[in-house]
């Protein structure tokens, strides 16, 4: 019935000239360009995405050493808000430091800049590409320490029923179903995703009073792809998403709800494409007050609406000129958003929210003959910040308390990248590359004051957006087509990054507000390998990254300190095997290295050593049974010390057993 149903619309849409020759769709975009040869570049395929023991990508990015996020909890506990990605030891505030790109569309949330990470399935996924550094370049804005791109599984690796279904610890479901059918010659997948469960208790054990509860959590996605010919040499690719995250934070008055709906469409010939999409958010978050006994809790301020959208586009060109591969082209985007919540305990209501938008510009050439590939590029971007605003009231009275408008403000980015690749002898490469790129302050940044328990942030709206400059060079080596290893050393700096500024500490909390510091450094090495020996796999990374903080004036004390949340070691090794009936075995170690909670340094995040474990063996034709393991070792990996000194943990020890349905 719904192939009936589907197929009239492909065979209207295509012209009956594109049903004479052979076409075959792809879902994908155009080509990685020769330039990215001169990049840091790190590949999570298929068989990693589905085969690792979490089913989460946040979980499963952690195997990219010197990928954070903000704090070291998943998506099942963690505040959504503190879940900003990014690379290379740059710290951060909770929004990303890394462009996040699903099928070339910006994934960050329009108000806050964070990541609504159970919306992006990794069953769904082909591959994911991880650029560390790199500045701009051609993907827009917001790549400071890296681009992150997701993309689209092959309609190969979807086609058919697919389902999986997953019990785990603390009564927890993992569930996952899709559907991929070939329609004439296109594509259609849907597919839907539902996860819950009791959550553990985030306040560590010695610590807990009578408030403290489990963490629950209930999310699902459903995702819809149609892929289809538009002409001969022209793909038409439509995507729709939409998605529900709850969680708790171990307290009454700790509940968290968000709700999203993206859609795009994109339109890709052999030498170009075209993309429109659009995006709307809304979160409700709550935040709770605990007494020093931890015997009593109280809300202390509810954001009981933040609806937010984002809009924009994206067109490229590729011209055929020659040796020389040209990339020309631009993108628009918009985001608009407003925090409605009460706070005070109940007395005050504060509207807070604005509009920004960037319009830019590309052009980049790589030029590619014998051994030596020669890249360098730049683009000009024009940004916009707009309509900002701040009203707080008396909830008693209705009495106006506060009514400010912020004023308008515009400007200019000009940013650019280079690159070099030279083939020393067969599977030896030496590359090097240098860029800059920038990001605008987000909305959450700019106009939203917060607290976290006992601790303060204020907003500011006077921030300027952050800069980036880096280098780095690197030697990879590829004996076979199996084996790799690769080097980079790399230095960033980050000017005029924005960073909580403790303004003043106390047994009470903390008063911080969010401040451009003068440069954040950071500088380090990164190591990737991989050694395919027959059946089995032995793949790893090690990160290590200085950071330094430079700053004067209100920030002068965090002068030459480390960012917050910025380890210097970062390690993950994954031991893999496999039979010749597709039975499957994989453990991998991860280690992160001591970190700070807060911009002072007082407050030290010790080390944390995890292992995790994942097999799979088929039973049948179609089904294939699973055991999975996180935290395996049970491990205290701790996620934040707040100012009072109370201890939160991340996901402690959760073994899964399940079974794969494909067919």
């Amino acid at each position: 019935m719904l192939r009936g149903f589907i197929l009239p619309f492909f065979v209207l849409a295509t012209p009956a000239s594109a049903q004479v020759a052979d076409i075959i769709v792809t879902g994908r975009g155009l080509p990685d360009a020769p330039g990215e040869d001169a990049y840091d570049v790190v590949l999570l395929d298929r068989e990693i995405l589905t085969g690792s023991a979490s089913s989460r990508l946040d979980e499963i990015l952690k195997q990219v050493p010197g990928f954070q996020l903000f704090r070291r909890s998943d998506a099942r506990s963690a505040n959504p808000t503190s879940q900003g990605a990014t690379l290379r030891a740059l710290g951060g505030n909770a929004s990303s430091r890394a462009l996040l790109m699903l099928d070339g569309v910006p994934q960050t949330d329009p108000f806050g800049g964070w990541i609504s990470w159970p919306a992006y399935d990794p069953r769904r996924l082909g591959q994911v590409r991880v650029v560390r550094g790199g500045g701009s370049g051609a993907n827009g804005p917001g790549a400071l320490a890296g681009t992150i791109e997701l993309q689209a599984a092959d309609p190969s690796d979807l086609k058919g029923i697919a389902g999986d279904l997953l019990y785990g610890s603390r009564d927890s479901i993992d569930a996952y179903a899709g559907l991929g059918l070939m329609l004439g010659k296109g594509f259609l997948n849907l597919s839907a995703q539902h996860s819950q469960g009791d959550g553990f208790t985030p306040v560590v054990k010695e610590q807990r009073g009578a408030v403290d509860r489990p963490s629950p959590y209930e999310q699902e996605s459903f995702a819809a792809r149609l892929v289809a010919p538009f002409t001969h040499d022209i793909e038409l690719q439509v995507n729709g998403l939409l998605f529900r995250d709850e969680r708790e934070r171990g307290t009454a008055f700790s509940d968290i709800r968000t709700r999203g709906a993206d859609a795009s469409a994109r339109l890709v010939g052999r030498r170009w494409s075209a993309l429109v999409y659009g995006q709307s958010r809304n979160l409700y978050n709550s935040f709770a007050s605990v007494d020093a006994a931890r015997a009593n809790v109280a809300r202390a301020s509810e954001q009981y609406d933040v609806p937010s959208t984002g809009m924009g586009a994206r067109g490229e060109i590729r011209p055929a000129l020659g040796p020389v591969e040209v990339r020309i082209g631009g993108d628009w985007r918009r985001v608009e958003g407003e925090t409605r919540e009460i706070f005070s305990a109940g007395t005050r209501r504060r509207f807070a929210g604005g509009e920004a938008e960037t319009l830019g510009g590309f052009a980049e050439a790589a030029w590619k003959t014998g051994a030596m590939t020669l890249t360098g590029g730049g683009r000009l971007d024009h940004w916009r910040i707009g309509n900002g605003s701040l009203q707080e009231q008396i909830v008693a009275t209705g009495a106006i308390a506060t009514d400010t408008s912020f004023p308008d403000r515009s400007g200019w980015e000009g940013t650019g990248r280079a690159g070099a690749a030279l083939r020393l002898s067969d599977g030896l490469k030496a590359r090097g590359a240098a860029y800059l790129g920038w990001r605008l302050p987000t909305l959450n940044e700019l106009y939203r004051p917060f607290r976290v328990g006992n601790d303060t942030t204020r907003a500011n709206a006077g921030l300027e957006p952050e800069r980036m400059e880096g280098v780095e060079a690197g030697l990879e080596y590829r004996p076979s087509e199996s084996s790799r290893i690769g080097v980079t050393l790399f230095a960033n700096r980050l000017k005029d990054g924005i960073a909580n500024v403790t303004l003043s500490q106390g047994p009470g909390g903390t008063i911080n507000q969010r401040q451009n510091v003068d440069a954040i450094s950071s500088k380090g090495i990164e190591i990737d390998a991989r050694l395919g020996l027959g059946r089995w796999s032995l793949s790893g990374g090690y990160a290590y990254a200085d950071a330094k903080v430079r700053a004067t004036d209100e920030a002068a004390a965090l002068d030459g300190l480390r960012p917050a949340q910025t380890p210097r070691h970062s390690f993950a090794a994954t031991a893999a095997w496999a039979s010749r009936s597709d039975a499957r075995a994989s453990m991998t170690l991860r280690y992160v290295g001591g970190q700070f909670e807060d911009d002072l340094n007082r407050r030290l995040i010790p080390d944390a050593p995890s292992i995790d474990a994942a097999a799979s063996l088929p039973i049948s034709r179609v089904l294939t049974l699973e055991a999975r393991a996180e935290n395996m070792t049970d491990t205290r990996i701790v996620a934040g010390i707040s100012g009072a000194g109370i201890i939160e943990r991340a996901t402690p020890r959760t073994l899964w057993l399940g079974v794969r349905f494909r067919d």
